[in-house]
This record gives C-alpha cells, sequence and structure tokens, in this order.
C-alpha cells in the first residue's frame, strides 16, 4: 500500500496495516474460463490503484492508497498459481477452477516464505447467483479499546467465521475509475463477542461487509463497517474506490 504524505499517528500505523491486508485479501491463460474470471482478473500485466477512506466516530478520516498488480502464473505445489502483489510487499496465490476463484498462500515482507491457507480462502464462488454462499475467517480490522494496550482488537486472536453470500447481480456501480455495469454484489456478515463495558457486559459487535465486482477490473468498490456501541471501544468504518485501472 503506499500511503498520503499526510501519514496517521503512529499509534495509527498498525491498524492502517491491518486494513491493508484485509483489503488485498479481496484483491488479490486457462481455457475454458469460469464466469468468475471475468468479475476477477488473473491474467498479468493488470495493475489497480484504489482509494481507501477510514472513517471514525469523532469525525474523523483517514486516506490511504492502495496499488496492486498481477505478476506471471508460476507453478506452486504442482499446479498453476496466479499471484497478485502490493506495493506495500503483501503477496498473495490464487487459483481459478469450476467452483470459483480462491487463495491458497500469502506472505508479508517479512516473511521468509509464502504460509499456505488451511483451506481454500474463496473471492468468488460458483454458481454465481443469488444466493450462492460460503465462509472465510476473519478478525475485526478496526474495533479498538479506548484503553489498555495494544489497542487493536485483533491482536487479541478473536478470528471469527463470516458468511458470504451473493445478494444481486447486474447491478450499476459508480466510482472514480467511472461507471461500471453488470456487476455482482457480495455481502459478508459475521459477528465476534467481546466486553462492551460494566453495564450490558459482553455483547455481539457486528462485522459487515460489501464488495461490489464488475467485469473488466473486478473489485471496484468495498464497504468495511464495525460499529461499536460502546463505551470501552470504538469502531469505524472502511470504504475502498477503484482510481485507476490498466488492463494488459
Amino acid at each position: 500500500m503506499s500511503h498520503n504524505p499526510g501519514a496517521a499517528p503512529p499509534h495509527r500505523r498498525p491498524a492502517r496495516q491491518a486494513v491493508a491486508v484485509l483489503v488485498t485479501t479481496l484483491l488479490v491463460g486457462c481455457a475454458p474460463e469460469p464466469p468468475s474470471a471475468e468479475l476477477f482478473p488473473l491474467k498479468a500485466g493488470h495493475r489497480w490503484t484504489y482509494s481507501q477512506h477510514i472513517d471514525h466516530p469523532d469525525g474523523r478520516t483517514e486516506t490511504s492508497w492502495l496499488v496492486m498488480s498481477t505478476l506471471p502464473p508460476e507453478d506452486f505445489e504442482g499446479r498453476e498459481t496466479f499471484r497478485r502483489h502490493s506495493e506495500d510487499g503483501v503477496d498473495y496465490w490464487l487459483r481459478r477452477d469450476e467452483t470459483g476463484i480462491y487463495r491458497v498462500a500469502s506472505q508479508h515482507e517479512l516473511d521468509q516464505e509464502p504460509t499456505k491457507d488451511g483451506v481454500p480462502r474463496y473471492v468468488l464462488k460458483e454458481p454465481l447467483q443469488i444466493g450462492t454462499e460460503w465462509q472465510a475467517a476473519t478478525v475485526p480490522y478496526l474495533l479498538e479499546r479506548r484503553q489498555g494496550f495494544p489497542t487493536e482488537v485483533r491482536h487479541e486472536g478473536k478470528r471469527v467465521l463470516m458468511r458470504y453470500v451473493i445478494d444481486a447481480l447486474e447491478q450499476s456501480v459508480a466510482v472514480p475509475a467511472g461507471r461500471f455495469e453488470g456487476c455482482l454484489t457480495v455481502r459478508g456478515q459475521a459477528v465476534v463477542r467481546l466486553y462492551a463495558d460494566g453495564g450490558v457486559g459482553w455483547r455481539d459487535m457486528p462485522l459487515n461487509t460489501t464488495e461490489w465486482y464488475c467485469p473488466g477490473p473486478g473489485l471496484v468498490k468495498m464497504e468495511r463497517d464495525e460499529p461499536a456501541n460502546s463505551t470501552l471501544l470504538v469502531g469505524g468504518k472502511l470504504t475502498l474506490e477503484l482510481h485507476e485501472w490498466q488492463r494488459p
């Protein structure tokens, strides 16, 4: 991720790095190709520039940039695998077959080797029709505690399963890169149980995601909402939008 010069205060940097991981997980030659190939291109030579805005309950907004590109396919454990690279130094290995498009490994800049996913982590699952569902593990990326260290809830190791479902087809989406037609909407929902405050005790906190995939560029917009509604916790909302797209 290439951040704007107006960087956040040091105590916010880890949160922004975590959001980059969330986003690049979504962004991250064969014939015949399944329909999902048009909604998540893997061919080498693609390049995307996204803006990221994190809105905080106190009215503050953080802005940064995410630049992704596709590299030539390579052999990974004996199978052709496609690689996506973030300018932040994060790489993702993906495969495409009749079941959809899914991630099989990732590598961060400090990792010596790629870390394999225990099970395939779907980006889009076939068939591309309303009601198709899948699940993937997630963590709270925006929720923070008002006091204590570390403030980021994700460091507590609270991984939960998010349920994704194809919610709509043939949608029209307008972003800074232009207006796109024939788009597909995916919604994700999860809850993480956290200690909210002394009055209500433990509470289920919602984690909600909406993603828009369009023919050609693929992911053009994403929203992640993690409201807190607590005296001990602070939430936020992330909005990702496509600004530029270059095809091979």
